[in-house]
């Protein structure tokens, strides 16, 4: 296992405020179950943290995992106008012979027209190459165009050693992925695109009289599971990415597994459960500050108003040791003076949490008011005070 706290997952832009974990925190580490699979993660959503991991950054295939990726550019095109639920989409020839490829389709009926929900459908419960070829084709214009869509958008994330060669993850050249960057891009996902995430929890769909079940068999064991994507191809091995949601006093902490190379695909849902029940049970979510709260004061020169509250304008979490969150101490540290003008959201330091000696994490201090700029007078007056401090 890699050690606890060893870094923020790359790329990670949550909706929890992004931690730099340091090394220092790593004294007290609960011991991760052992996991059979050829490399595996474990994330925290609340607070970006890697709780857990082995050969988080070795090159793998993705398999259909690769449908997160293409699913999350469909997505977007939703959400600009471009295409819509009820818009219907040709099934292509290259479409419907991809379907006939491996395992995994919709049976799509060549030349018909199907809705870009059935579609969705399709390509998250099924798996169905087919349907992704169909939305890849319907966004990119081309498949070719689609997968320089993927590529792009992996780059925005800062991905380093993803490649995509084709939308629906069949084994080709220099396909490839890790779990860490398959991690960023199911958190992405998850915080981008939340108003789609209900997909990944249905059951089974329906196509063509053909009823197929979601082969995340979590789905059907554990309550909280709510997605995400399975994948499998010979060379990859059976993969999982599963994601949980469960409630706690401190409110709803939301855990994501990246799992493999599995044996089986009993293999992967089991080792997968193993992973989630750890990360529930042997860690804390401690919730330090709410969002905008107000954790420090601070004097402001030369602005139009003399103090500026400062905090943070997400959530504040950080993952300990189960029992282990009353040692927590945060401490302070600002970059004055502070002058004016300052934004709302500006960066003026960082509140460093410590748990005794060593430092747990290194959260951004932010403006959570704007200051606009004094007058003429104003400022003339503060800069010979600062002069003269």
């Amino acid at each position: 296992m890699n050690p606890l706290l060893r870094s923020l997952v790359a790329g990670l832009a949550l909706a929890a405020t992004a931690v730099g974990l340091l090394p220092a925190a790593q004294a007290q580490v609960p011991q991760a179950p052992e996991i059979a699979a050829r490399s595996w993660l474990l994330l925290d959503l609340n607070t970006g943290q890697a709780l857990g991991s082995r050969e988080p950054d070795q090159s793998v295939e993705p398999a259909s995992l690769t449908k997160l990726m293409s699913a999350y550019v469909v997505f977007q095109a939703l959400r600009d106008g471009k295409l819509s639920l009820e818009q219907t989409l040709p099934v292509s020839e290259r479409a419907w012979r991809t379907g006939m490829t491996g395992a995994s389709r919709s049976y799509l009926p060549l030349n018909s027209q199907v809705k870009v929900d059935d579609l969705l459908k399709g390509m998250i419960v099924q798996s169905g190459n087919d349907a992704t070829v169909v939305l890849a084709e319907g966004v990119g214009g081309s498949v070719e165009n689609f997968v320089a869509m993927m590529n792009r958008q992996g780059q925005a994330f800062g991905l380093k050693a993803t490649s995509f060669k084709n939308p629906e993850g069949l084994t080709a050249p220099g396909h490839m992925s890790t779990a860490r960057e398959l991690g960023v891009i199911a958190t992405r996902l998850i915080k981008d695109f939340p108003e789609y995430l209900p997909y990944y929890s249905i059951k089974e769909f329906t196509f063509n009289k053909i009823k197929q079940p979601n082969r995340n068999l979590l789905l059907y064991r554990d309550p909280s599971v709510d997605g995400l994507k399975t994948g499998y191809t010979d060379n990859a091995g059976y993969c999982l990415i599963a994601t949980a949601r469960r409630d706690f006093p401190n409110g709803q902490r939301r855990l994501l597994s990246v799992v493999l190379g599995a044996a089986s695909m009993e293999g992967r849902a089991v080792e997968s459960q193993k992973l989630l029940n750890w990360g529930y049970g042997a860690w804390d979510a401690v919730k330090l500050f709410d969002a905008g709260q107000s954790v420090a004061v601070a004097p402001i020169w030369k602005g139009s108003s003399n103090t500026a509250k400062l905090g943070s304008l997400q959530p504040i979490y950080v993952n300990v040791p189960r029992g282990a969150g009353n040692a927590l101490k945060t401490d302070i540290q600002r970059t004055d003076p502070l002058v004016a003008p300052l934004a709302k959201g500006a960066p003026v330091g960082k509140i460093v949490v410590r748990a005794g000696d060593a430092t747990v994490a290194e959260v951004p201090l932010v403006a959570l008011e704007g200051v606009e700029s004094a007058g003429i007078f104003g400022r003339a007056w503060d800069s010979l005070r600062l002069w003269i401090k």
